[in-house]
Order: structure tokens, then C-alpha cells, then sequence
């Protein structure tokens, strides 16, 4: 879906109602808007929008649908919403079948809606900042429906699928099997992760390259059927029109010759008897191949019988391309008149293919009748304008399936498995196919890799034959996955801990396990992408990883704004809280604006799948009327004070995990039954127990690892090897001594994080040393959450030290830590217990100069590995001194 934000200025004060004669110019330039229903749901709604009064945008949403139609796309669903606050200002959003065209057509809805206008009204700017096709192509100057549909109709017809492809695309898509194009041409991935199959066309990945060329040698093909009793044509290859004349003379015509490795009928000619003919035909043919076969022409009708996995699936009979005299019309307004059926297109654009007259194949073929283009046939002459049937060259097909005869089926079954295709046509010619070829004459012309299925699919005359979903059937058997296990967790707070539990859980499990998180994208143990990688981007990467068993998939709140999810649906969708972080920024202004946008991963959950919400947390705990699947609670108040309706649920057979802080055990109950996963002091990611937010993490990653199908005792092995090292948490929680000094790092980046950071800090702060903490917030986020985290900085630790982002995100140098130390001056922190630095690698230093044996650093990075890096390599002038006693954080497993 496009979506487009659209500032309208004075015509804010223009609906529809008060621009004269604008409604009846719409109508008039696309009458087709009269059939949109709007929100009337029935025809005629849109128009009765128009005449009591609707705004720009919205009327741009729908020429921007109408317009994808009319150029041949299939775009139905549009919306339009008023931005929250800023009058005048829309989204304006509409489906789209390809997205080039989608954007395109909105880009010319708003140039014809601009010419449209009363002049004073007109003149509105920005259309250049959508697409257009390209540099080659100027649409600015665009403002009729006649000049935009010729440029809309191109874009479609680049962007489309051929019907062969589109026709496997659609089939897939009937199974439930997720698609996912990989090139601009017919490159489609079906499937997900290790599950995944691959086709182009008729091409699966299953087809092999010697099959493959096999089929393309003619003469070898003939030679490996005729071994096995095939009936074939004789003939020999030819590399001269010298040897073409001398070798027919031992070969009974009429005489066929085409190119060795041909296709799509091109270069071949059929009927041949004379030498001079034939001399003409080979020098046709070695336009398209160095090497020519001339053979026998077997008698009898030209049929393709498609063959799917050793299958005769369908059979159609293929007419060459021709027309029919009326006594009145030349050959080429015939012609013309049957290019205007609108079933036919240029190439393999549709189900039929323009006919063409205007080459030397086609005047030798008009010759040999003594016709030519001009001449007028009389009525009811059948006009013959190929000499072959490919319907590529404009030939028609009627459907045969039904009529076979079994010896001709088992003919062509033996044919395409002795080739080895997977998927092959055959070229049978037979003078009656209800009978057996190797009675009436007749029998194998060729086996094709690749075949169209076009005429199977759409013939001229006969059944329609749905020949996509036996090759579908072939790459995806019954009773097996085109998906793979998809977990994706998203919240303010937790995500990328709670994933990396999940990566350790399968990995346990055996899987190959692809992550996607902020710092990175993990196939197995191995990272394949450094940096931010919690939008869809790279969880298509992981997707379409042929290794990936299961995807752990973190989904940040920028990726789903940007683009969505990478993913039509997940079998465990979790969201952990929703905090203020990000607010201000791209519409997202309050809590439940935020709320909105995360609770999209678990209304994408499967009907069969499990969504994880936060029972403690408010916001998630409203997201349950429209998640989908089963829902599971997970709460941290699993004793005295859990909440009544979680209370309920488990009573109504629910499922839920819940950790009773008076016990210590994470708990899974359901279908009435409870089973204990593990206390959490044996999690070594919670510090003994004590890191509450890595307890929530840990009951969080059993609810969707079990949701997914692994046993407690599973999951609780798995965790009990999870611990806040660099190496399986970095940036969360990570602990180092050395020096004497305890040097702690985590990604705290917004203040329920810091907070949260803090309360663990205190109670393990050193009985004597000082917590010195480096701080800092991007420079999006808005004044109050930078002023709150120097705030929280103040509250938790004895020293300070601000410093930037690297790219401080359009802040100017030095803001964001005035804004840091305002918030910690106002929280009663004393001026000499703060310092500001510019870069991180300094501040990071600063803080590490400053500690004495006995102290703490916390460090908050944005450069993870880099920060970590550093305290690894940092050596004090000092010596080291004895290290200090702490109150907890000793590491849990010794």
C-alpha cells in the first residue's frame, strides 16, 4: 500500500461541493469512479461522496485506484485520515499491484486533479517527489487520463508477471504458501527459510541443468526416444544448406528444418519439398542455431501435452496462426481486426499473442498461398500465417485433455521421464488424438523444458485447465511445510534480550536459528549483517535464508511504520510493554499511538499461532480484543497479586506464564495443568534472581518458545545456560572487573530502561566506591525524555558523564548534553558530579580514567562492539588493586 502524506493548503476550505463543474469533469475524464463504492459499500458510493462534499485527498485515492485499473493492475482498497493535529494535512493511502505502478498512478491522480481545478485553485507542488518511470520518461508535464493510461499501462506491463508465472504465484498463494519475488523478472521464491522452493515460469528448482540441455538438443533428445520405442521423425543435423539439399534426397517428404536448440517455433519451417525452399529454410534456421535439423514432417495436428512430475496433467491441440477470409477485407485489416481481441498482447504479456505479418517468415508463408498482406481473400478461406503453432506467434489452442488416447498419454509421460524434466511439453503430432499415434502415423516432435502453460490455461476453445497447482502440488506434496516456525517479538523494552533467549532455546533444539535484532543479523553462530537490524529488510534476509529452520524475528517500531512486516503471518507474536520512547516522531505522539503500532505483530499471529502479551502492562493487556490465535499472559505477579482476569483465564484452560516472586519459579500453566520451567536464580542472565527485567525476559521467551511447540524441561536447560555475557547478550547487561574495578555495559536508551538499570545498580553498588555512569539519549527523541534520563542518571549514580550520539540525529553539537544536564541539575545533582563529552570513545574513557579500585562504571553505548572494544583494552596508569566486594551481580554459574 501506498501512503502519502499530502499538505492542502487553501483547498482545505474546497470539498468537492464547492468547486463548480469539478464532480462532472471527474466523471467525464473516468467514468469508472462510478462504480467505486466508498464507504456505501455499493455502487454509486463514491459519487454521492463527491456531491455532498469530500476533500482532495481523499478524490486522489480513488483516481489513484481507478487509474491502476484502467492500465490493467488490480487495486481496490484505498483509505484517507486526517493527520491528528496539523489541519489540512492527510494520509492518503491506496493499494497497489506493483509498486512502481502504485506510486506512479499517485503522482499522476494528483496532476489530473490539479489540471481539473479552477485555475485560482490550482498550482500545487511536491508531485515530483514521487515516481516516475524513469529518467528517460518526463511525466511532469501529465494531466489527462488519455496521456497518463499509455505510461501507467507500460509500468504494469513491466512490473507484471508473465501468465505462466503469475498462474504458479496464484497457486501458491491458494495454499496458504508465502511468495516472494527476487527480481524484477519471474524469479519467485515459495516458501520460507530451509523450506523454501524456487521457479521461474515453468522452471523449478528441481529441474536439472542435463534434462534441461538434453531437451534443447534436439537430435539427442530424438536419439535417447527412439531408443526407448518412442515414435519419432527421422532426420539427420545438418551445418550447411548444401548438406540440408543432399540429405533430403535420402528422407521422405514433406521435409521439416529448425534450428537445433530452438524455441518458440522460431526458424522453423515445415512443408518442404523443393530444394530451393529447403536451401531458404536452413538459412532461416541458422539465424537461430549453428547446427539444423532436417527431418521427416510426421503427419497428423499439432498437440502440446504437458507432463507435471511423470503426469499427464493437459493436452491441447495448437492452431498456427491465421485468419479467415470474408471476401471484403485484406489479410492485414484481418489481421488487425483479431489483434484486437483483448486477450491478445504483445509477447507473453497475455493469454494470446499479437499476430504479426510484417516479417519474411510470414511473407513466405502468404507466397506459398499466393496471397500477400494486401490481397482479399475469399470467404471463408482458411489463410494460414505461420507454418508452425507456437502461441507465441499468434497461434490459438483447444483444449484435449479429455479427448488422449492412453497410448498417446503413456507416449508422452515415457518421453518427458526418460528426459528427466520435472515439468516438460511435448510435441506430439497426431492426425486424431482419440487414437493411438502408432496406429494412425504421427508421434514426437520434440520435449521442451520450460513450457508455456498459457494455452492449458486460458485455451481459445475448451475447459480452462488449472495446470499451476499440480507443479505446486509436485514442489510442496501433501503433509509438507512451506513455512518455517516465524517467532517476532517486539516493545519499548526487552526485545533484544528476549530473542536472543529464543536463539539459545532452538539452538538447543538442534535448529538453525536466524536473529534479527539492533546489533545485527545471526544465521546459526555466524553474524552475516553488522548494525540496526530490527526492520523487515533483514527479516527477509532471514527468510530467504536456505539454512534457517527458525526466525526470531525482533520488529522495531520504525521498520512497521517504514514498511510493515517482512512476514503475512507469525506462529508466536509477543509484545513485551509499551513505554515512552520514540514519541514525536512520525505521527507516533502518545503511548497509545505506539501501542497502536506494536500490537500489529500479534494481530498478525496465526489462527493456530500464540500471542504474548504483558499482563502488567496496560497497553498490552488491551491488544488482547484483536490479537490473534491463542492468547498466553505473562505476568511477574504470579503469587498474591495476579491480576483477576489472568486468574480467569488460567481457570477457563488459558495458557499463561507467570513468575511467583515468593518462590521464585517460572511457571506455564495450560489446559488446566501448571508445569514449572525453572527458578530463576538458576537463569544466569538474571543475576541470581535479582535483574527483575531479565526475569520478564526469561518468562517471556519460555511463553514463545513454548508456544512454538518446545517442553519446559527444554526450555529451562536452555536458559539455564544463558547468561549476560558479550558473547550471547552483548550490550545487555554485560559485566567485566579488571583493574579493581567493576565495569558494567548496557544498552539503557530511554528512561523505564534506565530506570530499571539503576534500581539492579543500586542494590549492588560497592560498599565504599562510587558509580560513575556514562549517558546519553538520540537526539530525535523529545526534550522531556532526554531532561527525564538526566534525571534518572541523577537519582541512581555519584558521577556523571554526558555525551553525544554519533549522529545526533538533527540535533546541533552539544544539545543533547545541555538538555542531559538540565534534567540532572533539576533533579538536585550537584554541578561538579557532571561532565560532558562530545564523542563516545572519549566519554567512554573519561569514565574509565576517573574510576578508582573500588568503583563501578556504567557505560550505555550506542556503538556496542566498539565501546566493549575498549574496556577490553583499556590499562590504567595505576596498578591494579585487590577487587572490591560488591553486593550481588557475582556471576551465577561460577
Amino acid at each position: 500500500m501506498v501512503r502519502l502524506q499530502v499538505d492542502l493548503g487553501r483547498l482545505e476550505a474546497w470539498p468537492s461541493d464547492r468547486l463548480e463543474g469539478f464532480n462532472a469533469a471527474l466523471l467525464t475524464a473516468l467514468p469508472g469512479l462510478a462504480r467505486h463504492g466508498c464507504c456505501y459499500g455499493e455502487p454509486g458510493g463514491f459519487v454521492r461522496r463527491l456531491e455532498a462534499g469530500t476533500w482532495f485527498g481523499h478524490i486522489a485515492e480513488h483516481v489513484a485506484l481507478e487509474l491502476q485499473t484502467q492500465a490493467g493492475g488490480r487495486a481496490t482498497r484505498g483509505k484517507t485520515r486526517s493527520v491528528k493535529g496539523r489541519p489540512g494535512v492527510y494520509n492518503v493511502m491506496f493499494a497497489y499491484a506493483d509498486e512502481q505502478t502504485g506510486l506512479l498512478a499517485g503522482r499522476l491522480a494528483f496532476q489530473i486533479l490539479d489540471r481539473l481545478l479552477p485555475e485560482t485553485l490550482r498550482g500545487h507542488r511536491g508531485f515530483d517527489r514521487l515516481a516516475s518511470p524513469g529518467p528517460e520518461t518526463d511525466v511532469s508535464q501529465i494531466a489527462t487520463v488519455e496521456a497518463a493510461l499509455p505510461v501507467l499501462r507500460a509500468s504494469v506491463r513491466r512490473g507484471a508477471l508473465g501468465p505462466s508465472t503469475q498462474a504458479l504465484v496464484n497457486a501458491a498463494r491458494r495454499r496458504g504458501i508465502p511468495i516472494a519475488r527476487l527480481n524484477g523478472q519471474s524469479l519467485i521464491q515459495l516458501g520460507q527459510g530451509a523450506n523454501q522452493r524456487r521457479l521461474r515460469a515453468s522452471v523449478t528448482d528441481r529441474t536439472g541443468l542435463v534434462a534441461a540441455e538434453l531437451a534443447g538438443d534436439k537430435a539427442q533428445a530424438k536419439a535417447l526416444l527412439e531408443a526407448i520405442g518412442c515414435p519419432v521423425a527421422r532426420g539427420v543435423v545438418i551445418r550447411t544448406a548444401d548438406e540440408a539439399v543432399e540429405a533430403a534426397a535420402r528422407l521422405k517428404p514433406p521435409l521439416v528444418v529448425k534450428p537445433l536448440d530452438g524455441n518458440h517455433g522460431r526458424g522453423v519451417t515445415t512443408g518442404l519439398v523443393e530444394a530451393d525452399a529447403i536451401r531458404a529454410a536452413f538459412d532461416l534456421a541458422a539465424m537461430h542455431s549453428r547446427s539444423v535439423i532436417l527431418e521427416e514432417q510426421l503427419p497428423g495436428r499439432d498437440h502440446r501435452v504437458l507432463v507435471v512430475d511423470g503426469k499427464v496433467v493437459a493436452v491441447a491441440e495448437r492452431v498456427p496462426a491465421h485468419v479467415i477470409g470474408d471476401g471484403r477485407r485484406s489479410v492485414m485489416a484481418l489481421v488487425e481486426a483479431v489483434n484486437a481481441d483483448p486477450r491478445r498482447g504483445d509477447g507473453h504479456e497475455n493469454v494470446l499473442t499479437r499476430i504479426r505479418i510484417d516479417d519474411a517468415a510470414a511473407r513466405d508463408v502468404l507466397a506459398r498461398q499466393g496471397l500477400d498482406a494486401n490481397s482479399i481473400p475469399e470467404a471463408g478461406r482458411f489463410v494460414t500465417l505461420r507454418t508452425t503453432a507456437n502461441l507465441s506467434s499468434g497461434g490459438t489452442a483447444v483444449d484435449r485433455t479429455d479427448d488422449i488416447h492412453p497410448d498417446n498419454a503413456s507416449i508422452a509421460r515415457r518421453a518427458a521421464l526418460a528426459v528427466g524434466l520435472d515439468v516438460a511439453g511435448i510435441d506430439l503430432l497426431a492426425p486424431d488424438i482419440t487414437q493411438s499415434v502408432r496406429a494412425t502415423g504421427g508421434g514426437i516432435v520434440e520435449v521442451n523444458a520450460a513450457p508455456g502453460l498459457r494455452m492449458h490455461l486460458d485455451p481459445s476453445e475448451g475447459e480452462p485447465r488449472d495446470v499451476a497447482e499440480p507443479i505446486v502440488r509436485m514442489m510442496y506434496p501433501t503433509g509438507s511445510r512451506a513455512r518455517i516456525p516465524v517467532l517476532a517479538v517486539t516493545g519499548t523494552n526487552g526485545k533484544s534480550t528476549v530473542g536472543r533467549m529464543l536463539f539459545r532455546i532452538f539452538q538447543c533444539e538442534g535448529k538453525t536459528v536466524g536473529l534479527t535484532n539492533t546489533s545485527g543479523v545471526y544465521i546459526g553462530n555466524e553474524r552475516v549483517y553488522a548494525g540496526d537490524a530490527s526492520g523487515p529488510k533483514s527479516a527477509r534476509l532471514v527468510l530467504r535464508d536456505p539454512t534457517v529452520e527458525v526466525a526470531v524475528l525482533e520488529c522495531a517500531r520504525g521498520g512497521i511504520l517504514r514498511e510493515g512486516l517482512a512476514f503475512d503471518r507469525c506462529d508466536v507474536g509477543a509484545v513485551l510493554n509499551v513505554q515512552p520512547d520514540h514519541l514525536g516522531l512520525k505521527g507516533i505522539d502518545t503511548l497509545e499511538d505506539l501501542a497502536s503500532v506494536k500490537s500489529v505483530v500479534t494481530e498478525t499471529v496465526s489462527r493456530r499461532g500464540v500471542s504474548v502479551l504483558n499482563a502488567d502492562d496496560r497497553l498490552t493487556v488491551r491488544m488482547a480484543r484483536h490479537a490473534g490465535g491463542r492468547v498466553c499472559w505473562f505476568s511477574m505477579r504470579g503469587g498474591a497479586e495476579l491480576p483477576g482476569f489472568v486468574r480467569r483465564h488460567i481457570a477457563d484452560r488459558g495458557l499463561a506464564a507467570l513468575y511467583d516472586p515468593a518462590d521464585g519459579w517460572l511457571t506455564l500453566y495450560d489446559d488446566g495443568q501448571s508445569r514449572r520451567v525453572c527458578r530463576a536464580a538458576d537463569i544466569p542472565a538474571t543475576l541470581g534472581g535479582h535483574a527483575a527485567f531479565n526475569v520478564a525476559n526469561a518468562l517471556a521467551a519460555a511463553a514463545m518458545a513454548y508456544g512454538a511447540g518446545v517442553e519446559p524441561d527444554r526450555i529451562a536447560e536452555a536458559l539455564g545456560g544463558f547468561a549476560s555475557t558479550y558473547e550471547q547478550n552483548p550490550g545487555r547487561l554485560n559485566v567485566h572487573d579488571a583493574h579493581g574495578v567493576r565495569i558494567i555495559m548496557d544498552y539503557a536508551h530511554n528512561p523505564e530502561g534506565l530506570r530499571a538499570l539503576g534500581r539492579l545498580i543500586q542494590a549492588a553498588r560497592p560498599e565504599t566506591g562510587r558509580t560513575i555512569a556514562m549517558l546519553s539519549v538520540p537526539g530525535d527523541r523529545r526534550n522531556e525524555e532526554i531532561l527525564a534520563m538526566g534525571g534518572i542518571g541523577a537519582e541512581y549514580f555519584d558521577d556523571l558523564v554526558f555525551r553525544e550520539t554519533p549522529d545526533n540525529r538533527g540535533r546541533p553539537t552539544g544539545e543533547v548534553i545541555r538538555l542531559l544536564t538540565e534534567g540532572a541539575l533539576e533533579a538536585g545533582c550537584a554541578p561538579d558530579r557532571i561532565r560532558g563529552v562530545v564523542r563516545e570513545e572519549e566519554a567512554v574513557l573519561e569514565c574509565l580514567r576517573m574510576a578508582r579500585p573500588g568503583d563501578m562504571v556504567v557505560l550505555t553505548p550506542t556503538r556496542i562492539d566498539s565501546v566493549w572494544r575498549q574496556v577490553l583494552d583499556y590499562s590504567p596508569e595505576t596498578p591494579d588493586a585487590p577487587p572490591p566486594a560488591y553486593a550481588i551481580l557475582e556471576p551465577a554459574h561460577g
